[in-house]
């Protein structure tokens, strides 16, 4: 399966600036001019410009530019209600997948099943195509995420860069940023799925061989940095000098640092979607003008209608997921402890059974110990694996001719290529012991 993989922690760490009132050397602080925050060790707001310095001699500090300040504070102190929505609903979303996949506290850290995630709306190639014409497969994706890791990261993003376009375009254009991006790479996504094409390590950047389930919000959050780099483009000759830092060109190191990303683990990164969002948020911030400081704060009718369109477009797509909802009950709740020491104890009373056929050959209590390792449930792959070699030793010893005027013996010309198999698993059988009991028991 792929996920779009947002962009990385340390580059909208970078990207947030700044400082938490705070002196100390290696924590951030908060700018005593703009209230933005900046980043420990920084020499200067990125915001604003404002020195960080603190001189114990001499509390008068060089002044920011007043501009700066003023633009800085009109800004920032504007909403972000649209950012939280979508954070939530992207939260939400996550965990009604987690209650459906049946996990469990344990498997809160594992992929989701394929099932699961085109139960919820991933997008699948085939499942857009006729004859199906899922066409919802385009918009649900962007709200779904393949595991906790990818969950966290996409909200991480989006806390870091969805306040700053929010709080410059206002809550209806940021709406419509983020679902037609989103909607772009999902678009992008579906295009790129091209075997022939998808030939060396070059071209498996952008396209895919296979046509595997897709899910995440990155795409819309590519679109948001293609925003905040057009914007700082556009309106550098209008924008103070710290927005200027901090938008625009400011932003190459993120989009190339996250597109090496991407070209590294393209295997299960989808770049197609990232591309796409990254270019339609370009596009979108090439056409579309910010509200500056002083503008009204009420949004010229076309928007509130876009805004309300691209809504009702998320909510109709979900609703069509939840019609078309196909998705198996969850297994019961099993707690894992409890199944691991039934297993260990039902490969005790096996291997006992082993030691004293190999001590007086004595077959007799072989088919009792197949039936019970039938019987039993194993707690992970490995255990089943282990579980299924051990029947096949048995099972070869237990089909052999015996004498039917005495109870069945292991003939000794089959002994010696059991024992050394068996020892074989029984390596295997300790090693998985001691590695899973630590972390059963932690």
């Amino acid at each position: 399966m792929l996920c779009s993989e947002s962009i990385t922690l340390a580059s909208l760490y970078a990207l947030s600036g700044s400082s938490l009132n705070s002196n100390q050397p290696g924590r951030p602080t908060l700018c005593r001019s703009c209230s933005a925050i900046v980043g420990a060790g920084e020499a200067k707001c990125a915001v604003c410009g404002a020195s960080t310095a603190v001189d114990p001699t001499n509390t008068r500090q060089v002044g920011p530019d007043r501009e700066t300040i003023r633009f800085a504070r009109a800004v920032l102190n504007r909403p972000y209600k649209f950012t939280i929505t979508f954070l939530v609903a992207n939260i939400f979303v996550y965990l009604l997948m987690w209650d459906s996949s049946g996990l469990g506290r344990i498997g809160l850290f594992e992929d989701f099943n394929p099932v699961v995630l085109v139960a919820y709306g991933a997008k699948v190639n085939a499942l857009i195509a006729a004859p199906n014409h899922q066409w919802w497969r385009f918009i649900a994706p962007m709200f779904i995420h393949v595991n906790l890791f990818h969950l966290l990261i996409n909200m991480y993003s989006l806390w870091m860069l969805g306040p700053f376009v929010e709080k410059l375009y206002g809550s209806a254009k940021f709406v419509m940023f983020w679902v037609l991006t989103g909607i772009a790479g999902v678009v992008a996504s579906y295009l790129t799925v091209r075997p022939s094409l998808a030939t060396n390590m070059l071209s498996s950047f952008v396209f895919k061989a296979f046509d595997e389930p897709s899910a995440g919000a990155s795409g819309a959050l590519f679109g948001l940095v293609g925003v905040l780099f057009v914007f700082g483009i556009k309106f550098r000759h209008e924008l103070p000098e710290g927005f200027k830092r901090a938008f625009g060109t400011g932003l190459l190191p993120v989009i190339l640092l996250n597109l090496f990303i991407g070209f590294v683990g393209s295997r299960s990164i989808d770049n197609a979607a990232h591309l796409g969002g990254l270019l339609s948020g370009a596009a979108l911030a090439l056409v579309v003008d910010y509200r500056r400081p002083g503008d009204s704060q009420s949004s010229a009718i076309v928007w509130r209608v876009l805004q309300l369109a691209s809504l009702v477009i998320v909510v109709l797509s979900f609703f069509k997921v939840v019609q078309r909802f196909n998705l198996p009950p969850p297994p019961p709740q099993v707690n894992q402890l409890d199944v691991f020491v039934g297993y260990v104890h039902g490969m005790t009373q096996a291997q006992e059974m082993v030691s004293a056929l190999m001590s007086d050959h004595d077959l007799s209590g072989v088919p009792a110990t197949i039936a019970g390792l039938k019987s039993m449930r194993a707690p992970d792959p490995k255990a089943e694996e282990l579980r299924q070699r051990l029947l096949t030793l048995l099972n070869k010893i237990s089909v052999q001719p015996t004498p039917t005027t005495s109870a069945p013996r292991l003939e000794q010309s089959i002994e010696k290529n059991f024992e050394t198999e068996y020892a074989a698993w029984r390596k295997d059988y300790d090693a998985w012991l001691k590695t899973t009991a630590r972390t059963l028991t932690h």
